[in-house]
């Protein structure tokens, strides 16, 4: 890696402010998050499309694809939240001017990506089949499966890779470079899916596999393009791997903040597992409608995510810079903001539930489970958005644990237990309460454990 060489005697050179320490927090706010908004609206785009094309081969495909979500979103949840832990740490490093400590951060989050790829290319080796027994007895369904689990996994370093990268370009306020891989990254796979899933333009029919490898072939692109920018534009940064050794104190102090968003995220695996096995005791097509619904709300979700990815490095530094005014107005805007997607996002579930579910190929059975279940579920928004704003202040201001906690509560001790408990008494229909339920538990533990660090840890700080 020559071409990330420089002498390091460069770390120590004058660096001017940074902007998330000038720059008015709704102009800030804006800059930071919007890039991130469009390229994750973009993300949400493809999966769905991936998910569109693999209900035109039948519902089994579908159904196998939904149920391979927990994997999908399992290895998401260890590269974002290790990108959590780096993004933090190396945001606060840059806000007390600690410039050879944030390279030291940077390039053991690199090293962290890589034992994180090889780690899940050997678990979906050796796994992916079992993970579909265990849930199905379906034999297409578990083919389907295993192919598509198989490759993801095997694969993994467009995930992993590509998140590491994009939190170094984030943490240093550089996020329009991740929209342009991330959307390069996307389109790549919408060309890719419908040639590879049904064999056009002369390559072999590869069905579930297809969308699979049109998936890795886009992350990959993405990474590659993300290594260049960081190594090119990112200046603020010396990346040079030559001679790196793990530093056991800083990779420590990035788990202390990423482990509990890794957990946290990881519980939303479980809590889909959990839910996709007590659908299944219905039928396929409830374990499906879920499945799209993930699809769907991530138009939702997405944005918000892309909001609170901006406003962490801003929290994150001005609390290294001990600027109390600048904390609380980004995390007051963000909420407004977050509030703000959700009241759309909610609308359009109320509205349009038969034609989102038409897009999947839907049929007359799917439609008279999945239209009230997305006007039931979609209740929640209002009170998602606040949930992951405050979650996400919690990690930026190093308290990932109070992060940990609400998603404990909303995910894995209330939601499945209620969910269970409606299916034995009530049936599918009641199923779905469960998620707004767990909501409103949400937002009264966030708002307790709020106050307590605004207590704690912002109104310590100086007025500036």
């Amino acid at each position: 890696m020559s071409h990330l060489r420089r002498s390091f005697s460069m770390e120590e050179t004058v660096h001017t402010e940074n902007k998330m320490g000038l720059l008015p927090i709704p102009k800030l706010l804006v800059t930071m998050s919007l890039p991130m908004i469009i390229s994750m609206l973009v993300q949400a785009f493809y999966n769905v499309v991936d998910s569109i094309f693999v209900a035109q081969l039948n519902e089994e495909a579908l159904t196998a694809v939904s149920l391979a979500f927990p994997v999908q979103n399992l290895m998401i949840a260890i590269a974002a939240g290790t990108g959590v832990g780096i993004n933090a740490l190396l945001s606060k490093s840059l806000g007390e001017k600690k410039f050879r400590e944030a390279n030291l951060v940077a390039r053991n989050g690199i090293f962290l990506g890589i034992i994180s790829c090889i780690i899940m290319a050997v678990i979906g080796l050796l796994g992916s089949h079992y993970f579909f027994l265990v849930q199905t007895d379906d034999p297409a369904i578990i083919r389907y499966g295993t192919d598509y689990m198989t490759i993801i996994t095997v694969i993994s370093v467009g995930i992993f890779m590509q998140i590491t990268f994009e939190r170094l370009l984030q943490s240093t306020g550089k996020t329009i470079y991740n929209m342009i891989t991330q959307g390069t990254g996307a389109i790549i796979n919408i060309i890719l899916d419908p040639i590879l899933i049904f064999g056009l333009f002369g390559m072999p029919r590869l069905e579930v596999a297809g969308a699979a490898i049109a998936t890795v072939i886009g992350q990959v692109t993405a990474v590659c393009m993300s290594l260049y920018f960081n190594c090119k534009r990112n200046t603020e940064l010396n990346l040079n791997m030559k001679g790196f050794r793990p530093d056991k104190a800083i990779i420590a102090e990035i788990y202390k903040v990423g482990v509990p968003s890794i957990i946290m995220q990881s519980i939303g695996s479980v809590m889909v597992f959990g839910m996709n096995r007590i659908l299944l005791i219905f039928s396929s097509t409830a374990a499906a409608v879920f499945g799209v619904y993930f699809k769907l709300q991530s138009f939702v979700f997405m944005p918000v995510f892309g909001l609170t990815n901006g406003m962490i490095p801003i929290v994150a530094y001005n609390y290294g810079a001990r600027n109390k005014k600048r904390i609380v107005d980004a995390i007051k805007m963000a909420i407004f903001i977050a509030i703000g997607f959700m009241t759309v996002g909610l609308l359009l579930f109320q509205i349009f539930p038969t034609q989102f579910l038409e897009l999947f190929g839907a049929s007359e059975h799917m439609l008279e489970i999945g239209v009230p279940a997305l006007r039931i579920i979609s209740l929640s928004f209002l009170l998602a958005g606040f949930n992951i704003v405050v979650g996400s202040a919690f990690q930026a201001l190093g308290n990932g644990v109070y992060s940990l906690i609400i998603s404990a509560a909303r995910q894995l001790i209330v939601i499945l237990p209620i969910a269970y408990l409606f299916a034995e008494l009530s049936g599918l229909a009641m199923v779905w309460w469960a998620i707004p339920i767990a909501e409103i538990a949400a937002v009264a533990l966030s708002s307790l454990l709020f106050k307590r660090i605004i207590q704690l840890k912002i109104n310590v700080l100086k007025e500036s």
